[in-house]
């Protein structure tokens, strides 16, 4: 695939890691070499004195690097730099690629990159160089927004899904999927022409391929909810109850901190206190509130509003009560003024998310049951056993708090690939698309029409792989990156 319009330019980025900076260059004309190309024709970058002597037609070994002095355009030297050379096609973007290692500090890099400016280099655009891989071949779209996804990547797990997908994993379902329609498009329009000549076909066979695929679609889809959760986490989940049911205590044992003060004073937490913490791949933050009840204290009301406030607001709300003391009238209080008297859905309710119930202090309760009213069990989608001084119930409550916010098979250490929005969008028009293939085999509509809805399908997933998309896509897909990636 050739390159893109716009694109033959020079590029160069500086960057720093590990206090260690790099300039990258790439070029996508004929290969003269990335650092010396054609002087007359300003497409060159500051010259290398390398093992003390300089050599203007010197060329580089693919995967090597060297040693060597970077000079600007009058000659002077600006630092001693470490090249790697990378020539097409074993580079990342399949181009020519040269990297620079200068010395650390940032008056080094700035001096090496202000002379390759000055010799006719530009920098990089967000994005450019994964664009550039994407155009040449090296990477279908949905590898290219992995690639993305791992740089974002906040934990271990959202990593290895990013690699999963950066692997082809999605890409390669695609494909499969892509080939599976082409040969039933090519049935069908081979019929169109040569019926006559062609055994009869067999529709419960086709209805039977068409139902596979759809089938294979709705597990990638449901992977999207998984991906979402390792991208963005679970934003907030707030911990409500009554005073002195243990919800600090909870909060600073489930993070392994000392974040919330903890005292046997009833109302000490009077201001939502915030920490977080990894469960199975999964970044959470944990809100802790002031314990919910009537008071004439006008910053603990604050608090209480703060909290009721947090509540509402929530992704996932935990509502902590005493495993001693059981359900008493406060904690039914406290329900009524977050969920109503009628529950969820209705005007009342002010808790907008999933809930579940942690039933505190466990190891003080004995053989004492809990007993809940009927609207609380049809409340809670969870009940939870935990203690927060030892620790009891905390791998239940991770479980159950994964399963609340839609990734369940996290808990379970299970990950792969996972679709994003985007690609999430164009795989529901694909199987609406096949869907409306199935209907008009049902109704016994021309061969012709089923044909339209087979190309409105392959179109859709061609956009998730890259295949035909336009520039508004690859500028909304490329301009979520940094600049040199």
């Amino acid at each position: 695939m050739q390159v893109a319009a716009g694109l033959e330019q020079w590029t160069l980025y500086a960057y720093q890691a590990a206090k260690q900076y790099r300039l990258r260059s790439v070029c996508s004309g004929r290969r003269p070499s990335c650092l010396w190309g054609a002087r007359r024709q300003r497409m060159c970058l500051p010259g290398l004195l390398l093992q003390g002597r300089f050599r203007f037609n010197w060329q580089p070994q693919s995967q090597r690097i060297y040693f060597g002095t970077a000079l600007d355009s009058q000659g002077r030297v600006v630092d001693e730099v470490l090249l790697l050379a990378m020539l097409r096609p074993r580079s990342y973007t399949r181009e020519d690629v040269i990297e620079l290692h200068t010395h650390g500090g940032g008056v080094c890099a700035q001096r090496v990159l202000r002379a390759c400016i000055e010799a006719g280099a530009r920098p990089a655009r967000p994005g450019e160089f994964t664009l550039r891989a994407f155009l040449n071949g090296r990477m279908d779209l949905s590898q290219a927004e992995n690639v993305l996804q791992l740089v974002n990547a906040r934990t271990s797990t959202a990593a290895d899904s990013a690699l999963a997908g950066l692997a082809g994993g999605l890409g390669q379902l695609v494909s499969e999927l892509r080939g599976d329609l082409l040969e039933i498009l090519a049935e069908l329009e081979a019929r169109l022409d040569f019926d006559d000549d062609l055994p009869p076909m067999d529709v419960p066979a086709l209805v039977e391929d068409i139902t596979v695929l759809q089938r294979d679609i709705e597990a990638a889809l449901r992977t999207s909810r998984q991906g979402n959760l390792l991208r963005q986490g679970c934003r907030q989940v707030a911990i409500v109850g009554r005073p002195n049911v243990g919800k600090s205590s909870l909060m600073n044992s489930w993070t392994g901190t000392n974040r919330a003060i903890v005292t046997d004073i009833a109302g000490t937490t009077r201001d939502v206190l915030e920490a977080g913490l990894t469960v199975s791949g999964v970044p959470i933050t944990l809100l802790d509130t002031a314990g919910i009840r009537s008071s004439r204290d006008t910053v603990e009301k604050l608090g209480v509003e703060r909290s009721t406030a947090a509540a509402a607001a929530a992704d996932v709300v935990v509502m902590v009560v005493d495993a001693a003391a059981g359900w008493t009238d406060e904690d039914g209080e406290i329900f009524d003024a977050l969920w109503g008297r009628q529950g969820p859905g209705s005007s009342s309710c002010k808790v907008k998310g999933p809930a579940l119930l942690v039933v505190n202090k466990s190891d003080l309760a004995g053989d004492k049951q809990l007993q809940l009213p009927l609207l609380a069990k049809e409340t809670f989608q969870a009940v939870v056993q935990t203690s927060a001084l030892t620790r009891d119930g905390l791998p239940d409550l991770d479980a159950a708090l994964l399963k609340l916010a839609g990734a369940p098979q996290l808990a379970a250490g299970g990950v792969s690939w996972s679709v994003n929005e985007r690609q999430a969008e164009a795989l529901v028009r694909a199987h609406e698309a096949l869907g409306a293939v199935g209907d008009s085999i049902q109704a016994d509509v021309p061969l012709d029409c089923w044909t339209v809805d087979l190309r409105a399908a392959l179109l859709a997933l061609g956009e998730v792989s890259g295949e035909g998309v336009g520039e508004e896509v690859l500028d909304a897909v490329f301009s979520k990156f940094c600049i040199g990636k």
